[in-house]
């Protein structure tokens, strides 16, 4: 690596004196259900799972939506023998959804925080031979310590919103040294690249989306079928992965669709599951069902609060259409492929930068999908409701639009065959 910055040697300072409030920190996130008791020590770099012999590929997604898309790409890569992948998230809910979906003999563990002891124990316990960063993971002491043991380096399924550009792009000195790093960053569009050329990346190449490629969101047949005789023929309308200032106007809208429909059913998805309570409290006086408790919705429920993890697929195939959360807020919006790929038709809000291009794409198949308030959505939603047909002719050209998208797990696997390849490592037992 070229050079430290004085930015980044002072990041690398602090980090260091930071070091012993990390283990305070984790204890704090572990009272909030943040963090797993019984593994926290990974996130400070220690482990009694043995390195395995082989070729290791190390794979880092954030969170649950990073480490599902790599589920293809880790598919692909652990064919050749020789190779044993591990893959590392730092959240407890990632960590439940992979526990069930990981292939077999992939390792999971959870990612170190970015001090320079953490990554020092974990990188000379797991010695890796090339790490790849899913969608926008940039640690420098990770980045820093691993070319050091001239680890190869490539960012994965990349993408950098304006606001992020922005922020990096006033630390550009750094950004330079840290983007220089990366042996290959593989992007999902061309602004991303473009944005990442300009702050010093140098091999950069757009091979779409894993999301695109991805597994379709799963469903227990058992916990479908009744959910299914639950809900009978009411139509329902769902909200996903809905953020907070979000809910308010999903009730809102929930109370004037029931003035046409009076059978429908509201299914509110929440981002983040801890927040069942406080959603449960903001429902009022409307009759509401919540799954964490194990009810089903019965023939007066009005809200069915499903503040779960992993069920996510379950709601998208019995919604006559869906409301895509994260979109109304200025977060970014959440993964639209996960409802078109099941052939749910969707609305998102203005704020969908995080996915710009696949909202598009899907939103220009559908001939519809952007709303800005809650009259916007019941205005779209409504025929909807009213007309079951017309909801399956709209969500199969959301499906046809997802599907378009595909083909980025062969583009990329392609790129780190190369890399593999020219490092001497794509046979190496």
């Amino acid at each position: 690596m070229r050079n430290l910055t004085v930015g980044l040697i002072a990041y690398r300072l602090l980090s260091r004196m930071a070091t012993p409030l990390a283990p305070v920190l984790l204890r704090q996130r572990m009272l909030r259900g943040k963090e797993d008791p019984k593994r926290m020590a990974e996130r400070l770099g220690y482990t009694s799972i043995p390195r395995p012999d082989g070729t290791l590929i190390w794979i880092h997604g954030a969170s649950v939506g990073e480490s599902l898309a790599a589920l293809p790409l880790i598919e692909v890569l652990i064919r050749k023998p020789g190779r044993r992948i591990l893959l590392t998230s730092g959240t407890v809910s990632s960590a439940q959804v992979l526990h069930q979906r990981l292939p077999a003999g992939v390792l999971h563990q959870f990612a170190v925080v970015d001090t320079p002891g953490a990554v020092i124990r974990f990188l000379d316990h797991w010695r890796p031979q090339i790490a790849l960063f899913i969608d926008s993971e940039i640690w420098p002491n990770a980045l820093i310590e691993a070319q050091r043991r001239n680890v190869l380096l490539a960012l994965v399924n990349g993408r950098m919103s304006e606001r992020s550009f922005t922020s990096w792009y006033r630390a550009r000195r750094s950004a330079a040294v840290l983007m220089s790093a990366y042996d290959l960053c593989l992007v999902q569009d061309a602004r991303t690249a473009e944005r990442l050329r300009l702050l010093g990346a140098a091999q950069v190449e757009v091979t779409g989306s894993l999301k695109a490629d991805a597994p379709v969101l799963p469903a227990d047949p058992a916990a479908l079928d009744s959910l299914r005789q639950a809900i009978g023929a009411r139509p329902v309308f769902l909200a996903a992965q809905t953020h907070p200032g979000e809910e308010t106007m999903i009730f809102a809208v929930h109370d004037r669709l029931r003035q046409t429909f009076p059978q429908l059913l509201t299914i509110i998805v929440p981002r983040h599951p801890d927040r069942g309570a406080e959603l449960l409290l903001q429902s009022g006086l409307r009759p509401t069902a919540h799954r964490a408790r194990g009810e089903l919705p019965g023939p007066d429920t009005a809200i069915y609060l499903a503040d779960t993890m992993g069920e996510l697929g379950l709601f998208y195939r019995v919604a006559r259409l869906a409301f895509v959360g994260g979109s109304l807020v200025p977060h970014g919006g959440q993964n639209p492929l996960e409802p078109a790929r099941l052939g749910c038709p969707l609305l998102a809000g203005p704020f969908t930068e995080n996915f710009a291009d696949t909202y598009g794409t899907v939103f220009d198949m559908q001939e519809l999908g952007r709303v800005k308030d809650a009259e916007a959505i019941c205005e779209l939603a409504s025929p909807f409701l009213a007309d079951a047909d017309y909801a399956k002719r709209i969500g199969a050209r959301a499906e046809a639009g997802a599907r378009s998208l595909g083909g980025a797990v062969a583009l990329t696997t392609q790129a780190i065959e190369r890399v593999l390849h020219k490092a001497g490592l794509d046979a190496r037992a």
